[in-house]
C-alpha cells in the first residue's frame, strides 16, 4: 500500500526533472530513510503530542541542503497527510526508477563456496546481455548448498542447489531402475 501511495508522490516529484535531479532527489529521501531507521527519530515522528509544523521543521531542516523547493513542497505536504511513514518507501521507489532509467541494477550471488571474481565477472556480463542492462554481481558467502543468484530490482532469481540436483539424480536412477 505505501509502495502505491510513494509512486504517486514520486510522479508529481519527478514531473518534467533530468535524470540527475531524481539521481540527487534519491540521495536525499534515501538518507531520510536511514533516519526513520534510528528508534529515537521514529519515536518523534510518531509522537501524537508533537505538532505537525514541529515534525515538517525537523524534516525541513533535513533536507535543507537539497535546496529544492519540489521537495520543501512534497516533505509539507506529507506532513500535512500524516504520511511521515511513506518517505522510506519514496526513498525505496525512486531508487527503483533510477535503476530503471539508468539500466543499471545490483545483485548478489549466494553461495557456501567461495567464488572467483572472473566468474562474477562473467555471471554479471551474461545477465548484462541477457536483460539488456548493466548488471553488477557481488558474491555473498552464505550457508546455501550451490549457487544462488538474485537481481531483485528486476524480479531474476536463478539457483542451482546440489542437494536438489542429487535428489533428482537419485529419482531418475530408481525410475530406470
Amino acid at each position: 500500500m505505501e509502495e502505491l501511495i510513494a509512486k504517486k508522490y514520486i510522479k508529481a516529484l519527478t514531473q518534467g526533472v533530468d535524470i540527475e535531479s531524481v539521481k540527487n532527489m534519491t540521495t536525499i529521501f534515501s538518507a531520510l530513510a536511514e533516519a526513520f531507521n534510528d528508534a529515537k527519530f521514529n519515536a518523534i515522528m510518531n509522537n501524537p503530542d508533537l505538532a505537525s509544523s514541529d515534525k515538517a521543521s525537523i524534516l525541513l531542516d533535513a533536507v535543507q541542503a537539497a535546496k529544492s523547493d519540489k521537495i520543501n513542497n512534497l516533505i509539507k505536504l506529507i506532513v500535512e497527510n500524516k504520511r511521515i511513514n511513506i518517505i522510506p518507501a519514496i526513498a525505496a521507489e525512486l531508487e527503483k526508477s533510477v535503476e530503471d532509467a539508468t539500466k543499471t541494477y545490483e545483485g548478489l550471488i549466494f553461495s557456501n563456496s567461495d567464488i572467483d571474481a572472473k566468474v562474477v565477472s562473467e555471471l554479471s556480463s551474461g545477465l548484462s546481455k541477457k536483460f539488456d542492462s548493466t548488471i553488477s554481481l557481488e558474491a555473498v558467502k552464505s550457508d546455501f548448498n550451490g549457487i544462488k543468484v538474485g537481481v531483485e530490482s528486476l524480479g531474476i532469481e536463478i539457483n542451482f542447489s546440489k542437494d536438489r540436483i542429487d535428489s533428482q539424480i537419485i529419482e531418475h536412477i530408481i525410475k530406470a531402475i
